[in-house]
């Protein structure tokens, strides 16, 4: 059984969500504020998060920041923006997906069941490329001393490069592996993710100029 946690201010809009989620046989904890949101994922096994954006106090985004510093439970944003700005950046602070309010259930439903079938499909292994090695388990990258931790996107995409390093992955390859499924998102959200993964491993000490690359006017590549 997997178990659903549904942040959002408005008590109505929870328990309409968790109507939805009941009959698949998921398990919902209902919070209301984003600070014992925090705390409940801190201290529960929790297998998604659908997060409404505007909350007072803390709203959606400081979460996702809070929760990404500790783990990379996949995350879906609950919004009523629908300006391309906002959406990006929900999904370049760590967000694996939005929904825009209001939403039809089947969307909602589909969206979640494509977001867990792709953490349970991750193999539960290493891939191991020369000093490289990406650990399914704990969705980090490890190269000789150093380690970086990958939110689930970052690691879709590495796993995607560095199981086949030599194939050049289009843009919109790439955004279909990380997102699994069709979704109006914008092809350079893509570019954005590349280039904060790219300061991540900078900041890990990864030798970056040597894999990760850019093929102009096509995509990205690891060798």
């Amino acid at each position: 059984m997997n178990t659903i946690l549904l942040v959002d201010d408005e008590q109505r809009m929870l328990d309409l969500i968790e109507l939805f989620l009941l009959p698949l046989g998921m398990k919902c904890i209902k919070e209301t504020t984003g600070i014992n949101s925090v705390e409940i994922i801190e201290k529960e096994k929790v297998d998604l998060v659908l997060l409404d954006v505007m909350m007072p106090e803390m709203n959606g985004w400081e979460v996702c920041k809070a929760i990404r510093e500790f783990s990379n439970v996949p995350i879906i944003m609950l919004t009523a923006r629908s300006d391309k700005a906002d959406l990006v950046n929900g999904l370049n602070i760590g967000a694996d997906d939005y929904i825009t309010k209001p939403f039809d259930e089947r969307e909602l439903v589909a969206r979640v069941n494509a977001l867990l079938r792709r953490t349970s499909d991750s193999d539960k292994s290493t891939i191991t490329y020369f000093d490289f090695t990406l650990d399914c388990d704990t969705y980090s990258l490890h190269y000789q001393d150093s380690t970086a931790q990958l939110t689930l996107k970052e690691f879709n995409i590495i796993k995607a490069l560095i199981s086949r390093p030599t194939k050049t992955y289009t843009r919109e390859e790439l955004l279909e592996i990380a997102w699994n499924y069709e979704a109006d998102t914008d092809i350079r959200t893509v570019d954005s993710h590349i280039r904060n993964l790219r300061e991540k491993l900078r900041e890990a000490k990864f030798p970056t100029e040597e894999f990760l690359k850019t093929a102009w006017g096509i995509g990205y590549k690891w060798n």
